[in-house]
């Protein structure tokens, strides 16, 4: 007879535990670690109760799907995280009801978009996301585009430069060390065009700790916190 699966609460008490105990071990206070909840393709009820217990901070992928939330009773508090990327076409959408946080500003025409379309008077916070692993398939401008990047987005009135942030390429021996190192790295090299504490958004369900022993400032878990997602 297995063992009964966990609640939502027991979940989120043990990512929060796991966070506490990474942070200390490298040096750091739990508090400076924002842990964002992916909620991609989670049904409304886990979101509603995630922030019953007091959770704020919520990641989506998708425009459409992000919209859909905006109004459903019980995620009236939410901070809401976009960390998909996003078509040039879809920064109306952003700009009508901006998210707490955009982490996938990957390119010029990206910033243009959203500068087009924001209220003069608004201060979108954004992340800029960066393909570290230079992978193909994948958003984000390459670590030797980032200067050029930053400075785009950082002359942009309408944005709030945070930081950075990547997904990394799974290994086989374990977390993507060489990865997070060089991202810190880049923030480092970016920061004196940053506003406020510098961000660094990366680590996931399979290697948060890892991340935070890195240096992570935010970390985006979905599977640790509601189980395997709806396909």
């Amino acid at each position: 007879m297995g063992l009964p699966e966990m609640s939502l609460a027991d979940r989120y008490a043990e990512v929060q535990r796991r966070i506490s105990e990474a942070a200390r071990s490298a040096g750091r206070e739990a508090e400076d670690i924002t842990l964002i909840a992916v909620s991609k393709r989670q049904p409304e009820a886990l979101l509603v109760e995630l922030a019953a217990l007091g959770h704020r901070d919520f990641g989506e992928n998708m425009i459409q799907a992000w919209r859909s939330r905006l109004d459903v009773n019980g995620l009236e508090a939410v901070r809401w995280h976009l960390i998909g990327g996003v078509q040039t076409n879809k920064a109306k959408f952003i700009a009508r009801t901006p998210p707490a946080c955009l982490h996938t500003i990957d390119r010029v025409g990206l910033i243009d978009a959203l500068e087009t379309r924001l209220a003069p008077a608004s201060s979108l916070d954004v992340l800029l996301q960066v393909n570290v692993d230079r992978e193909p398939q994948k958003s984000g401008c390459f670590p030797e585009d980032l200067d050029a990047l930053v400075d785009a987005a950082a002359s942009a009135p309408t944005l709030r430069v945070r930081g950075l942030m990547a997904i990394p390429r799974p290994t086989e021996s374990g977390p993507p060390l060489s990865a997070f190192e060089a991202m810190g790295d880049l923030l480092a090299k970016v920061s004196d065009r940053v506003e406020g504490p510098p961000v660094l958004s990366m680590g996931m369900s399979s290697d948060f700790e890892a991340a935070i022993a890195m240096g992570s400032t935010a970390v985006r878990v979905g599977t640790a916190l509601f189980g395997t997602r709806e396909s």
